[in-house]
């Protein structure tokens, strides 16, 4: 489902006297709230809301019939992973910025939208000036990402074996734990949703950990990404 906005007003931007501008944006969210909250958020900024959907399977046709500048896009999605869903943005439509949007600070997360090319990575309890400012920072072209964001994943995105070509030999369980673990999933949901026990997750993950040669969660799911295992 898309939902599509008509065009408004073009606002003056109070820091640019004399010229007009506007910024196109899409929204992707499976919550009519959040959704709701955002149009909310940007009302009476030089930010349109120019579509929205509840789907990330829409976002590429929603892209070339609407024209955004800026996505927002949902990490978890009812139908899917949005993280798969920038994947495919960045292959189609590379210069195309898009913000991943949240409601967990996950490090496993914001590593794989950094591997993936987002341009920043918002928590849904985000003020509204910061969610303002970062749209208006990668529609200039910039990205929103903080210190704090790179900081706490640099270890995962320079770890050399995690650039190297090479195979690792997982079992079929080992692979289902990876893909589940990359996506972001703790032990505990990892068994729920395996239906196996916490302790042999537990297992499973250090034997991947070990077989792919790093030190943790995060650094495993960023080399599932480059390897275009999820």
């Amino acid at each position: 489902m898309i939902i599509v906005y008509s065009p408004g007003e073009v606002l003056r931007h109070p820091a640019l006297e004399g010229i007009l501008m506007s910024i196109r944006l899409m929204v992707i969210d499976d919550h009519e709230i959040i959704r709701s909250g955002i149009r909310k958020m940007i009302a009476g900024s030089e930010v349109q809301l120019i579509a929205e959907s509840n789907s990330g399977e829409n976002v590429l046709a929603g892209i070339s019939q609407y024209h955004p500048d800026v996505i927002l896009l949902d990490v978890r999605l009812e139908d899917g992973d949005g993280l798969t869903a920038l994947g495919r943005v960045k292959i189609e439509r590379p210069k195309i910025p898009v913000l991943m949007l949240s409601t967990f600070d996950n490090p496993t997360y914001v590593a794989r939208s950094v591997a993936l090319g987002a341009s920043g990575y918002l928590l849904k309890n985000s003020s509204r000036d910061t969610i303002l400012e970062a749209i208006r920072k990668v529609a200039n072209g910039e990205n929103a990402w903080t210190r704090e964001e790179l900081r706490r994943v640099t270890g995962a995105l320079a770890t050399p074996r995690l650039s190297a070509d090479i195979e690792v030999p997982l079992t079929q369980r080992e692979s289902e734990v990876l893909d589940q673990l990359a996506h972001g999933l703790t032990n505990k949901e990892i068994a729920l949703a395996l239906g196996i026990s916490y302790e042999t997750v537990k297992e499973h993950v250090q034997h991947i950990l070990r077989k792919v040669g790093v030190n943790d969660r995060t650094q495993v799911a960023v080399w599932a990404v480059r390897k275009g295992l999820v």
